[in-house]
C-alpha cells in the first residue's frame, strides 16, 4: 500500500468537500444496504470502492500510460471554464458550460460497477445527468443512429498526446439505443465532490455494463451520427477491441480471460458477471446479435 492511499479524504480534501462526500457515502450505503442501486442494479454486496483507490489507479492516456502517474500529471488539466458542444444530426445544437449541465438537466445520484478490459473493477458513486435528457433536447434527427464522444486535445498540456503511436483525440461511440438507455450517464460528480482530473473532469461518460474504455473522459463533443464511429482503440487495434465492448466473462480479450476480476483496494479474485450485473436491464439491446462476433 502506497502513502497516498492511507491518506483519509479529510487530510487531503477541502472540509465542505469532505462532509459532501460523507453525506453522500451515507445516502449511498442506505441503497446498499436494501440490495438496491439505479434500477435496481446493485447488490448488497458490492461494498463503495475508497476514493483513494479510485484516484490514484487511473487510465488516462491523455496523460500516461502508467497508472499510479496519472493523478499528479492530472493537475494541469483545468476544467474551468469547459465547454461541452452537442451537435451533428440533431435539430437543435447547442454549447454548455460543462459545470452547468447538471443544473440545467437535473442530476440523479448512482452508484455503479466499474470493469476495466485489463481485469480489474471498482464501485463508484457517481453524480450526473441521464444522457437520454441532453439527447432529447438537442433533437435527434431520423438519421441519428450513432452517437460519437470526442475528448479534448492539446499537446500541450496532455503529455501523452504526444505520442505518434496513437492517434488523437480520443473518441469512443454508441448506438443511438445505448446512449439513450436509461443508465447511460453524462457524469458531473463523483463521492459527492466534482469529478477528480485524472477520472475526467468536469463531464465524463459512464456507461456500467460495458469495458471501462468505452466511458470516455472530460468530454468536449457530442456528435449524432448516421455512420457507425470508429473509437480509439479500434483504430489502435481492430483485433483486439471491437466498437459494442460489452462486459461478457465467455469472451476472452485476445491476450487474457475475462472470466475473473480483481476489485481496486482487494487482493482475491472475483468472477466477472455478464454485461457487468447489469443484463437485465440492458441484455434486450442486442437480442439476434452475435457479440461473440464483434465484441
Amino acid at each position: 500500500m502506497t502513502e497516498l492511499s492511507r491518506i483519509v479524504p479529510s487530510e487531503i480534501t477541502a472540509e465542505a468537500l469532505y462532509r459532501g462526500r460523507r453525506l453522500f457515502l451515507a445516502k449511498a450505503a442506505t441503497l446498499l444496504s436494501a440490495g438496491m442501486g439505479p434500477a435496481g442494479a446493485m447488490a448488497s454486496e458490492d461494498a463503495i470502492s475508497r476514493y483513494e483507490e479510485v484516484t490514484n489507479y487511473n487510465n488516462f492516456y491523455e496523460y500516461s500510460t502508467d497508472k499510479k502517474a496519472v493523478a499528479a500529471l492530472a493537475e494541469n488539466l483545468q476544467p474551468n471554464p469547459w465547454r461541452l458542444e452537442v451537435k451533428g444530426e440533431v435539430e437543435r445544437p447547442r454549447v454548455y458550460d460543462a459545470h452547468a449541465v447538471g443544473r440545467d438537466f437535473g442530476t440523479e445520484e448512482r452508484i455503479y460497477r466499474l470493469r476495466c478490459v485489463e481485469g480489474w473493477s471498482a464501485v463508484i458513486p457517481w453524480t450526473g445527468v441521464p444522457l437520454a435528457r441532453i439527447l432529447k433536447a438537442a433533437g435527434p434527427t431520423s438519421r441519428a443512429r450513432y452517437v460519437r464522444f470526442v475528448g479534448p486535445h492539446d499537446p500541450a498540456r496532455f503529455y501523452g498526446q504526444r505520442s505518434r503511436r496513437h492517434l488523437w483525440p480520443y473518441v469512443e461511440g454508441l448506438a443511438i439505443e445505448e446512449a439513450m438507455h436509461p443508465l447511460t450517464l453524462l457524469a458531473t460528480g463523483m463521492y459527492g465532490g466534482p469529478i477528480a482530473n485524472q477520472c475526467g473532469a468536469p463531464v465524463r461518460l459512464v456507461v456500467p455494463w460495458k469495458y471501462g474504455y468505452k466511458s470516455i473522459k472530460s468530454v468536449v463533443s457530442i456528435v449524432l451520427e448516421e455512420a457507425r464511429p470508429e473509437s480509439f482503440w479500434m483504430r489502435l487495434s481492430p483485433e483486439e477491441y471491437g466498437f459494442y465492448a460489452n462486459v461478457d466473462p465467455e469472451v476472452p480479450h485476445p491476450r487474457w480471460s475475462q472470466a475473473r476480476e480483481v476489485r481496486l483496494g482487494e487482493m482475491r479474485r472475483r468472477p466477472t458477471l455478464p454485461f457487468n450485473g447489469y443484463a437485465e436491464q440492458v441484455a434486450h439491446l442486442y437480442r439476434g446479435l452475435d457479440l461473440r462476433a464483434m465484441r
